[in-house]
């Protein structure tokens, strides 16, 4: 008996066009439309989620089913970015970047034929689901919501010492075998260099069994594309999406959210320009919106779930089947 009464589409493009992005699309056990590819009934509200950088669709699964099971209307589109989890083996053109990470997003939403109304991204997939509004013909099909979780639109502002930076973290899985027998043996090299145990414990979720379940001479391999993850962690800390912010066209109402405890520094300048254009965006029948996610850390859906849940699902309600 399946937990919640939701239905589940895997896929990835198997035609002789270029290869679109692997994915999963969860839907509420309320929506009417069987067949992503099908367009019998009217389009269910849809809702892409986008992970970080060194991430996958799995880090959103437990919260989607959740999302799925209280907003039963819905369907939610889990991706796998480029480089990342099962779409690191679709070979993508260079460069690797959030514009181009944002477009493959795009032609993976148009050839399933759906129309998003909520982009939620985490940290680079903040950045992502900003760059495909911005990318997006204009003037939108319809009103869309955007949520850009603990990323700010400009420069990227680690913390200090004792906080797991990214580049640190991309730098020293360069230095590990790209096959490893353990991932326990992984987690303890990771905390030995100085990550946390959170961070450790989540990025061996990207180890994947190469061979036979149960054997003892098994290996793990690393589910991404370094090089390309590299490419795509220097384009986030180099993308300045500022100028879109603040100029959204209509009917794009986007929602920043800082976690209390962020590895990243919000700026007073951040907090100040992302104020400012609250009130140009009203203006021109947009929105921008600040909200602050308590007792939680960068990992804001592992660290606090509920609180997290609270705040999105203001995006979610009102829609009927």
């Amino acid at each position: 008996m399946a937990l919640i009464d939701e239905k589940v589409v895997y896929g990835r493009d198997t035609t002789e066009r270029p290869a679109l992005l692997a994915y999963e699309l969860v839907q509420g056990s309320l929506v009417k439309w069987g067949s992503v590819m099908g367009k019998s009934k009217p389009d269910p509200p849809t809702a892409v989620l986008l992970h970080g950088i060194l991430g996958s669709r799995k880090n959103w699964g437990t919260f989607t089913r959740r999302l799925a099971q209280e907003f039963p209307a819905w369907q939610f589109l889990l991706v796998d970015l480029r480089c990342h989890g099962d779409s690191a083996s679709i070979k993508k053109k260079a460069p690797h970047t959030v514009a181009s990470t944002a477009f493959d997003v795009l032609k993976l939403v148009a050839q399933l034929r759906i129309t998003p109304r909520v982009l939620i991204g985490h940290s680079f997939g903040g950045k992502v689901a900003l760059s495909m509004v911005e990318q997006a013909a204009k003037p939108l099909a319809q009103s869309v919501r955007v949520w850009s979780l603990d990323a700010t639109p400009g420069k990227v502002r680690v913390g200090g010492d004792g906080e797991d930076h990214p580049a640190e973290l991309i730098s020293f899985i360069r230095k590990l075998p790209k096959e490893v027998y353990s991932k326990q043996d992984t987690v303890n090299a990771l905390i030995q260099e100085g990550f946390s145990m959170d961070v450790a414990q989540w990025l061996v979720t990207n180890l994947k069994r190469n061979g036979p379940p149960g054997l003892p001479s098994s290996r793990f391999s690393w589910m991404f594309d370094l090089d390309g993850i590299s490419e795509m962690y220097q384009s986030y800390e180099e993308t300045n999406l500022w100028k879109f912010v603040e100029n959204l066209p209509q009917g794009v109402h986007v929602n920043f959210l800082k976690a209390e405890r962020s590895l990243h520094r919000w700026a007073l300048e951040d907090l100040q320009r992302i104020h400012a254009a609250e009130d140009l965006a009203a203006e021109e029948g947009a929105g921008v919106e600040m909200h602050v996610l308590e007792d939680a850390g960068h990992w804001v859906h592992a660290d606090n779930p509920d609180g997290l849940f609270r705040i999105l699902s203001s995006s979610f309600q009102g829609f009927k089947a």
